[in-house]
């Protein structure tokens, strides 16, 4: 892609981000002012954490997409149960997201250094754990079973995530269902249980509800899918993390998976590349050459543009209006993202 086209698709994606953030941009301040009320402890170090944490939180997509999908069915997002589920399904993410960097041993995030690299993995470990509670106990106002019981499941599906994770870590035979499962359970199910969560709010009907909860795993298989493909295609600075750090880290994602597949002597390369956790005897821009001359990148993109699509498709009988609209352009949003 030329670099002009680059440029007018980044302009056309950061565009559709505003529309769709603008659109609820005070409810998403609201849930800032939950977090940090929810976030408030009498112990020193877990309030001074919670505030990093929250300081260093991305766009909010999922409380995002947990106000749209209330809206979306008719409901009134801006209400404070809608604000502090919303909250919820934060905490939740940023939970995994603490844990995830103990697992993967991140020094950084978002230009940010982990709160393990700050404060050691004890630390870390504890505070996720207080971030999960939290997130359950704020839940239980809502006096709502069916939103405990999906809660419940998707805590479930992301913690057999990275237990399924950790079992295929330095493997360089994982097959794409497997690598589709994993990605699946960590990143989509908490996107589907947003979407479900803020339609049970909205009052929906049992089929807007299915709808939504659809909806929600395509496009977070969509967004996980664009994630990996963008630590072989963008910058260290762009990214907030080191580019190539997933095979380093022992993850074998799509486009390795389709390469290796394609060229089975690349197998060696790549998992020299895990055993010796770095590029010191494989040169990282040979295997981006590599993956790139067989299709590999063309093909991963190709899966998250289906994914996305299937997404839009699952809003087709939502009622027409800006909410449902957001929610169609935000498969734009995720593939064509640069971070």
């Amino acid at each position: 892609m030329q670099v002009t086209e680059q440029s007018a698709l980044l302009d056309e994606v950061q565009l559709t981000a505003r529309r769709i953030f603008n659109l609820i941009a005070p409810e998403l301040l609201q849930v800032e002012l939950e977090f940090e009320r929810q976030a408030r402890s009498n112990v020193q170090v877990i309030a001074y954490l919670a505030e990093y944490l929250r300081e260093s939180g991305g766009k909010r997509v999922r409380p995002a997409l947990t106000i749209l999908s209330n809206y979306a069915v008719g409901g009134d997002g801006s209400r404070y149960n809608s604000i502090r589920m919303a909250t919820v399904m934060e905490f939740l993410h940023t939970a995994t997201l603490v844990h995830d960097d103990i697992i993967d041993s991140s020094d950084t995030r978002r230009n940010r250094p982990t709160v393990n690299a700050l404060y050691g993995n004890e630390t870390a470990v504890l505070m996720g754990d207080w971030l999960y509670m939290s997130a359950f106990e704020t839940s239980l106002a809502e006096r709502s079973l069916p939103i405990l019981d999906i809660l419940t499941a998707v805590t479930r599906k992301m913690t057999e995530g990275e237990l399924l994770q950790l079992t295929t870590l330095g493997r360089s035979d994982i097959s794409e269902q497997q690598y589709l499962d994993i990605i699946q359970r960590k990143t989509a199910y908490l996107f589907s249980a947003c979407c479900e969560v803020g339609a049970i709010l909205g009052g929906a009907s049992e089929h807007e509800r299915k709808a939504l909860a659809d909806y929600g795993m395509k496009l977070g298989t969509a967004f996980q899918l664009t994630d990996d493909l963008l630590d072989f295609t963008a910058s260290e600075e762009t990214l907030g993390k080191s580019a190539g750090a997933d095979l380093i880290g022992g993850k074998v994602t799509l486009p390795l998976i389709y390469l290796i597949a394609s060229v089975p002597s690349a197998r060696d390369q790549v998992q020299t590349v895990m055993t010796e956790r770095g590029y010191g005897n494989v040169s990282r821009l040979a295997l981006l050459e590599a993956v790139d001359r067989v299709g590999a990148l063309d093909r991963a993109r190709a899966s998250a543009d289906e994914y996305a699509s299937a997404a839009r498709a699952a809003l087709d009988d939502l009622p027409p209006s800006d909410y449902t609209e957001s929610l169609r352009a935000i498969p734009t949003y995720v593939i064509d993202r640069d971070r």
